[in-house]
């Protein structure tokens, strides 16, 4: 069976919610996608709340599901936890923490972006997804969409493998890759234009 491919799922990134000054305590709105089809544009829509409290942050989604068989309607609720790193000119780097469980095994990766793969909003290695960006020439105007996308990989792993960031008060090899690797990424997601998402507060 073919993977599915996140470029087509609905997705949320921390570098959106930044964007759109999220990260600021407490904020709610509405994140909407639109797709178009054969039928014209379909519109689809959660609502999200940030809460960066000293003890707690989350984002928080809710939205209602349609069964495609059933037509049957089901409301979902739930909070996606958020952890911080920090820059190196200063402030924090927020990440989701994948709240799933794969056959049993719960992920608990710090991730940049999570999909909606299934019911439930998670991290692409949990419902393993690909990339069709990643088959697509480079020279052909996609280079920097591949880039984020690619980036973003690395740097999820390399986050997960550092456990010392500073040693006698001087940033570790590791910890001075991602440095790198964070300044890059910031550079292709400018390159990439305009986002799919649209925001309604």
């Amino acid at each position: 069976m073919s993977k599915q491919e996140a470029d087509n799922i609905k997705s949320i990134a921390t570098s959106f919610l930044k964007k759109h000054d999220y990260f600021c305590g407490w904020r709610s709105g509405t994140i909407t996608w639109t797709r178009s089809g054969m039928w014209g544009e379909n519109k689809s829509s959660v609502g999200i709340s940030v809460v960066l409290d000293d003890d707690d942050k989350y984002l928080k989604i809710n939205y209602t599901q349609t069964d495609n068989y059933t037509e049957e309607k089901k409301d979902f609720d739930y909070k996606i936890s958020l952890t911080t790193t920090p820059c190196n000119y200063g402030g924090e780097r927020y990440w989701f923490i994948c709240p799933w469980y794969k056959d049993g095994v719960y992920c608990g990766n710090r991730v940049g972006t999570i999909y909606k793969g299934g019911d439930y909003f998670a991290c692409r290695h949990c419902y393993e997804l690909t990339y069709s960006s990643r088959n697509k020439n480079r020279r052909n105007g996609y280079f920097p969409l591949f880039n984020v996308f690619d980036l973003s990989d690395r740097i999820e792993k390399l986050e997960n493998e550092i456990t010392v960031r500073y040693y006698n008060g001087r940033p570790t090899r590791k910890y001075r890759k991602l440095l790198k690797l964070y300044a890059m990424h910031e550079r292709s997601y400018e390159m990439m234009g305009r986002l799919e998402h649209d925001i309604l507060l």
